[in-house]
C-alpha cells in the first residue's frame, strides 16, 4: 500500500472542490492510503468526502489561510499576521511599478513565500504528494515525499504571477498535472522550461451522480417560472464575467425580450457590486441571484440555456456538468474554450464582449432548432472518464 497526501485549502461549494470530490469518489483504496490535508475544514462539500479518505487534523498555521489579517492577529499568529501585511502592501507596489490592475495571485504568492519560516514543516513522509490548488507552497517545502505532484486549474496566460517566485515553488514537484491540453499550453507559455515536467488529466466526473443530484426537488421560485430560462453557476467575481451577463440582459431587455430570466447559482465577493448593478439597470425581475447551493444540478437541470460568460478559465467543471445534463451552452471565447466545447456541435462559442454574449442569446433563443442540435450531441457523448485515474496511478 502506497501513502498518498492530496492536499488543498477547504471545501466551500466550487469547481475546483467538486473536481476534488470527483476524483476522492473514484480513487483506488485498496491500493492506496489516502491522507487529505485540508487547511481549513469547512465548507458544504466536507460531508462529500468518501469514508475510506483519512482527513487529518487542522493545524492552527495554516488555518490563517482562510483567515483575515485581523482574525490571524486576534489568534496570536502575530508573526504570520504581519508577513500578511508585507505580502499585501509589496504585491500594490508591484502591481502598480508593473501597471497590474489585479495583483491578488501575486499577493496569494507573497503572503505564503514570506511565512514559510513560521509554519509548522510536515512530520509524516509520504509516498506521494499532491497539492491540489495552487499555490503549492505547503507541498512544496513542508511536506516530505518521494514524489510530488502539483495540479493547474487556470488559464496561465491571463493571470499575473511572480514568475521568479513560481518557479523556484514548481521546481520541487516532480509533475505538473494541467486540467487541459489548452490549460497545459498556457501554462508552458509562462514556464516553458518546465515541459518535461507537465501531463494532462482531465477533472474526473460522474454522470450519474450528477444526474441523480439533477433530478431531487427543490422549492424555488425558479422552478415555477414560465419564463425563458438561463443559469449560470459561477463564482460572483471578475474572472466568471457575471457584471457582463447583467449589461448583456439589459440589452437584451432594452431590445424587447422581456420573457427572459437570467439566474446565477453561486456566490463570492463581487456579490455587492453585481446587486448594485442590478438594481442601476432595473433588472430585480429578470436577473437574479440564487446564491449559495450545494446540489446545483437541478438548477442547470431546469434551464433553457446554460451561459458560461467567463473572462478565463482553466477548464470550468459546471460547463461539462450542463453538457451531461444535455443542456444548450453558450460559452464566451476565452483561451481556452475550445479545448472543452466544440463550436456549433456540442455547445457555442461566441465572441469575448458583451455584444457577443447578447448575439448568441438572441441566435438560440430565435432558433429552438439550434438548441435542439446541441443537446442532441451532448446525449450522444459519452462524458465519463473514471479511467483516467488509470493515468495518475500510473505516475504515482
Amino acid at each position: 500500500m502506497k501513502n498518498v497526501l492530496i492536499a488543498s485549502f477547504d471545501m466551500e461549494v466550487g469547481g475546483v472542490e467538486r473536481s476534488l470530490v470527483s476524483m476522492l469518489e473514484n480513487f483506488d483504496y485498496e491500493n492506496y492510503n489516502v491522507d487529505l490535508m485540508l487547511y481549513r475544514q469547512q465548507g458544504d462539500f466536507l460531508s462529500f468526502i468518501p469514508s475510506q479518505v483519512n482527513l487529518l487534523k487542522e493545524i492552527k498555521e495554516y488555518k490563517t489561510y482562510r483567515k483575515s489579517i485581523k482574525e490571524t492577529f486576534k489568534e496570536g499568529e502575530m508573526l504570520i499576521g504581519i508577513s500578511r501585511i508585507l505580502a499585501k502592501l509589496n504585491s500594490e507596489l508591484k502591481g502598480k511599478m508593473a501597471g497590474i490592475e489585479e495583483p491578488g495571485y501575486i499577493q496569494m504568492q507573497l503572503m505564503w513565500k514570506y511565512a514559510l519560516p513560521f509554519l509548522p514543516d510536515f512530520k509524516k513522509e509520504y509516498d506521494v504528494a499532491i497539492s491540489y490548488l495552487w499555490p503549492h507552497y505547503f507541498v512544496a517545502h513542508k511536506v516530505k515525499a518521494k514524489k510530488k505532484i502539483g495540479w493547474v486549474h487556470t488559464d496561465y496566460s491571463v493571470i499575473e504571477t511572480d514568475i521568479k517566485s513560481d518557479l523556484e515553488m514548481w521546481n520541487q514537484f516532480d509533475y505538473i498535472v494541467a486540467v487541459s491540453d489548452a490549460c497545459k499550453e498556457a501554462f508552458l507559455h509562462k514556464y516553458p522550461g518546465l515541459r518535461n515536467k507537465v501531463i494532462v488529466m482531465e477533472n474526473i466526473c460522474s454522470p450519474e451522480f450528477i444526474i441523480e443530484m439533477a433530478n431531487k426537488k427543490i422549492d424555488h421560485t425558479m422552478f415555477k417560472d414560465s419564463r425563458f430560462k438561463i443559469v449560470t453557476v459561477a463564482r460572483l467575481s471578475h474572472a466568471k464575467g457575471i457584471d457582463r451577463a447583467v449589461k448583456a440582459l439589459k440589452m437584451l431587455v432594452d431590445k424587447g425580450y422581456n420573457d427572459i430570466a437570467w439566474y446565477v447559482v453561486g456566490y463570492g465577493g463581487d456579490e455587492p457590486l453585481i446587486r448594485n448593478l442590478i438594481k442601476e439597470n432595473d433588472l430585480e425581475k429578470y436577473f437574479l441571484l440564487v446564491g449559495k447551493q450545494i446540489n446545483p444540478y437541478p438548477y442547470i437541470n431546469a434551464a433553457d440555456l446554460y451561459i458560461q460568460p467567463s473572462r478565463y478559465e482553466g477548464k470550468a467543471v459546471t460547463v461539462g456538468e450542463a453538457q451531461i445534463l444535455a443542456k444548450p451552452v453558450i460559452v464566451t471565447n476565452y483561451p481556452t474554450a475550445k479545448s472543452q466545447v466544440s463550436n456549433n456541435v456540442d455547445g457555442y462559442i461566441t465572441e469575448q464582449s458583451i455584444e457577443g454574449i447578447v448575439e448568441a442569446i438572441e441566435k438560440l433563443y430565435n432558433y429552438p432548432y439550434l438548441r435542439s442540435n446541441l443537446t442532441e450531441k451532448c446525449k450522444e457523448k459519452n462524458f465519463n472518464n473514471k479511467h483516467l485515474l488509470k493515468d495518475l496511478y500510473k505516475v504515482l
